[in-house]
């Protein structure tokens, strides 16, 4: 079967899952949504809707980054307001989600020049970049 949406077809498996959660009560704290996180020189800007719904999320997330020296890839300033899973999660769910993506401002999409093409693949994964994503997560984890 075919699934259409009002936004173009995306998020709706979170759409799903805030909807039809596997506990009917079910609650988290916060939720950090990983989207695009491996790649060479990704830099992470703070994503609006995010800030909008997260922002404390966001500041801790972004301030441990930047105390364990990853600024590098977390970049201190405001990206672009993109579409894409932690949206429903929030809406839907209430529950406070931020979403870590690569963002470029350099170009017409935000998003590098591979995105959802053929050249979006292993090839273009760094074991630094996961590194820093993943330790960053991993504290945010520990420290809650």
């Amino acid at each position: 079967p075919t699934i259409r949406n009002n936004d173009g077809g995306w998020c709706i498996g979170s759409k799903y899952w805030a909807n039809n959660p596997h506990k009917s009560d079910y609650k988290a704290r916060f939720g950090i949504l990983l989207d695009m996180v491996g790649a060479t020189g990704a830099k992470f800007y703070k994503e609006q809707h995010s800030l909008r719904y997260a922002r404390g999320i966001v500041d801790k997330v972004w301030g441990k980054a930047i105390a364990s020296g990853f600024d590098g890839y977390f970049i201190d300033r405001s990206g672009g307001y993109i579409i894409d899973d932690h949206i429903p999660i929030n809406e839907i769910r209430n529950i406070p989600t931020i979403d870590i993506i690569q963002y470029d401002p350099n170009t017409e999409s935000g998003f590098n020049p591979y995105w959802h093409t053929a050249k979006d693949n292993l090839d273009i994964i760094d074991r630094n970049t996961l590194y820093a994503v993943g330790q960053t997560v991993m504290n945010i984890v520990f420290d809650h």
